[in-house]
């Protein structure tokens, strides 16, 4: 007998859902380029100036724009970087000089899987600000709606089990009902022993071996299919 869908999906970012080089051949080095800059430009802006004051409250005495270049250097996780980060993100996807950050493929299947009642969760490395922008700027339309919720590595490595139990507490899923989607082999891994239902998803631009340990798909039509997700009629 086949196994009931599961209640939610949680999905990692790079060569899954996106091009494994765009966040760190793209958001980032164009962040470390054009942040100090821009920030600069827009230092009396709301959000903007109310980031800046934390950032001084964080280094006394010290130049933001140096504060700020030091954290992007040693990729401190600091909440004041993350939000300027974010906003000179989402100017450049307005601009349209970031190009496509998600697969052509995803879009439709992540709307009829919302569609059919399953709920969606990213986690990745990346930080959940990051993930929001990446959905809300792709070339399909805004898919961030779709979403219940970004999970970056603050949760845990994501390559031990624990990070799984503890993502399941936060969804309000059990593991056995969450199906995990990633290229990564180490973390299907951790996630199959903390319950979770799994599928590697294996892009041709991916580089990633084909797992040895859980079902392989090459794109979102095909892991509908082979994990009993809704498909296109």
């Amino acid at each position: 007998m086949r196994a009931l869908p599961p209640a939610a999906v949680l999905m990692d970012i790079e060569g899954t859902t996106t091009p494994p080089s765009f966040v760190r051949a793209g958001l980032l080095p164009y962040a470390s380029r054009h942040l100090v800059s821009w920030v600069l430009a827009h230092a009396h802006d709301g959000d903007v100036a109310a980031a800046l004051a934390e950032v001084r409250s964080a280094v006394p005495g010290q130049d933001e724009a140096a504060t700020l270049t030091h954290w992007m250097q040693h990729d401190v996780p600091a909440a004041p970087l993350r939000r300027l980060q974010g906003l000179v993100w989402a100017h450049a996807f307005a601009e349209g000089v970031l190009g496509d950050p998600v697969y052509a493929d995803v879009a439709p299947a992540l709307r009829r899987w919302s569609a059919g009642g399953l709920r969606l969760f990213a986690y990745s490395a990346a930080s959940a600000v990051m993930q929001r922008l990446l959905f809300a700027h792709a070339p399909d339309g805004n898919l961030a709606p779709l979403f219940s919720g970004f999970f970056d590595t603050r949760v845990g490595s994501k390559r031990e089990p624990d990070s799984y139990v503890r993502l399941a507490i936060a969804m309000a899923v059990p593991t056995t009902e969450v199906l995990f989607l990633s290229a990564v082999e180490a973390e299907l891994d951790a996630a199959g022993v903390a319950g979770m239902r799994t599928c590697q998803v294996l892009r041709p631009d991916g580089g990633a071996e084909p797992a040895e340990r859980h079902p392989v798909a090459s794109d979102f039509p095909a892991i509908a299919g082979a994990m009993g997700l809704p498909a296109a009629a």
